[in-house]
């Protein structure tokens, strides 16, 4: 075997590390001087023109959103005060797609909402998951591009998909997920919605807390089995699109109930989990849900490339109130969904309509391709001519934390009852009936008898097996039984126009 080629940069300098950001300390914020990582960001930003790099397929709808309950005693944002209506956008998407592939694919399913405030743009962008499948952004990148398609063939590829994950045991808990019932929903109306992120609220007294969103869908969650996403996959590849768009035509508008978990701030220090860990949940025993509003989808777009493709959310429009966690995924993300939108519609796509606030704007921000509002002089800050100017009194506290520490390229600081296995083991034995844990494992077989190669497929039954025992004895089985098939889905899916296609195929 010839010496392993070590990783550079574009411009080939050796990097540090594939999979830890810069830090400062191994529980701190990610740093600026990080070129690499930014390098690496940037770049995939720009990968694809004009669609989405991740989430390129998908839909979305207007409505509002109502605060029912009081939660000002954790926040001071204006959008979550007692009986506050907000108008809204939220965008529904599958992840690894193009802007043409079948609505039912298994996938995990975008959750993005846009809130336009009496404070500016508010921004959540979310998943039907409550977890991801890494921790660090350095590794996103390479996660997205094995959920891809192949250099040389340009066919998705279930090798590398297994590849990546089982070299990155962080991803159990998602994976599970992923391909339990969840992984297939029914329709966009039938599913969660999660920020999976923490995020910091801030309240009048400046009192800091720690908070997890949760949107649960009020027509019942419900989804597809594997057999049911493949059929309609043949049958209508834009299924979810229609159904979202004709159920709002017809005046039957699905709404979802906003919850959120609270943690005081100084619990997060000995928490069992490194609550600031996206492959990690907050069990509802330690920290239940409370109640704070309804949202609601009553409007469809009138053009879908200006309001729908256009959109933008990003989750650094952070408004009053509310503000970033030190979740790695979060910080990095924070950089990168903005340099995305200005790589994909300009630097001044905050002037599209569907992305502009609904609240005065006081920006230094000026010219640049395709600017439409007139700036007036004076152009810069600080001034003597009355220009625009912070409001330090009012505003100026930040939503932060305080962090020290040698800068190290490490991974996150473990908790009491952390690990990669233990909450993705616990959702199979625990949370999971006996007819889910079936179809668990079917769809797991399923996946990896799908050109998965001998080394990968043994990792995975490892994967598995560390996961739950009986879990990787049942999928390592049934991969065996039926890995000699040339058409391992057969008996399950057959019926005339099948056998004919596959014949001809």
């Amino acid at each position: 075997m010839s010496d392993p080629k070590p990783t550079t940069t574009d411009a080939g300098i050796p990097v540090e590390s594939d999979e830890h950001s810069l830090t400062v300390g191994p529980g701190g914020p990610i740093l600026l001087q990080d070129h690499y990582l930014i390098e690496q960001m940037a770049q995939f930003n720009r990968e694809r023109i004009p669609e989405r790099q991740p989430h390129a397929k998908g839909a979305g709808a207007f409505g509002h959103f109502e605060v029912t309950n009081d939660v000002s005693a954790y926040t001071k944002a204006a959008v979550f005060q007692p009986g506050t209506k907000t108008d809204t956008l939220i965008r529904f998407s599958t992840v690894a797609g193009e802007s043409g592939s079948p609505d039912t694919w298994r996938d995990p399913r975008g959750f993005s909402l846009k809130m336009y405030t009496t404070e500016g743009n508010y921004d959540m962008v979310g998943n039907n998951t409550p977890v991801f499948f890494i921790k660090d952004p350095m590794k996103f990148q390479h996660f997205i591009r094995s959920q891809k398609r192949r250099a040389d063939n340009g066919l998705r590829d279930h090798d590398m998909q297994w590849d990546f994950w089982t070299l990155s045991p962080e991803s159990a808990h998602q994976v599970t997920w992923l391909m339990g019932d969840r992984g297939l929903p029914r329709s966009w109306r039938h599913m969660n919605g999660y920020s999976s992120h923490t995020y910091m609220w801030v309240n009048a007294e400046g009192e800091k807390f720690w908070v997890k969103y949760h949107f649960k869908t009020d027509q019942g969650v419900e989804n597809f089995t594997q057999d049911e996403g493949d059929q309609m996959a043949a049958v209508d590849t834009d299924y979810h699109r229609r159904d979202l768009f004709e159920h709002i035509r017809d005046g039957e508008y699905p709404t979802w109930s906003l919850k959120v978990q609270v943690m005081p701030f100084e619990e997060a220090k000995d928490y069992r989990f490194n609550p600031f860990d996206l492959t990690k949940v907050w069990p509802h025993a330690d920290y239940p849900l409370i109640d704070v509003g309804t949202l609601t989808l009553d409007r469809n777009p009138t053009d879908f490339h200006t309001e729908i493709e256009q959109a933008a959310f990003q989750p650094n429009n952070l408004v009053p109130g509310i503000g970033p966690s030190p979740d790695r995924m979060l910080l990095g993300r924070l950089f990168a969904y903005a340099d995305a939108h200005r790589a994909r519609l300009g630097a001044n796509y905050t002037q599209i309509p569907v992305n502009a606030p609904q609240c005065p704007v006081h920006s230094y921000s000026k010219d640049g391709a395709m600017r439409v509002q007139n700036v007036s002089d004076p152009v810069y800050a600080p001034n003597s001519y009355g220009g625009p100017a912070a409001d330090t009194a009012r505003y100026g506290e930040v939503a932060g934390w305080e962090s020290d520490g040698a800068m190290v390229r490490a991974s996150y600081v473990d908790h009491a009852e952390d690990d990669d296995w233990g909450q993705a083991g616990t959702m199979v034995r625990e949370v999971l009936d006996d007819d889910e844990r079936g179809r668990l494992v079917d769809n797991i077989v399923g996946h990896l008898l799908n050109g998965v190669s001998e080394p990968i497929l043994k990792r995975a039954f490892t994967y598995w097996s560390n996961v739950d025992a009986d879990l990787g004895r049942r999928v390592e089985e049934g991969v065996r039984a039926k890995q000699d098939e040339v058409d391992p889905k057969a008996d399950e899916q057959d019926n005339p126009a099948r056998r004919g296609a596959q014949e001809k195929a």
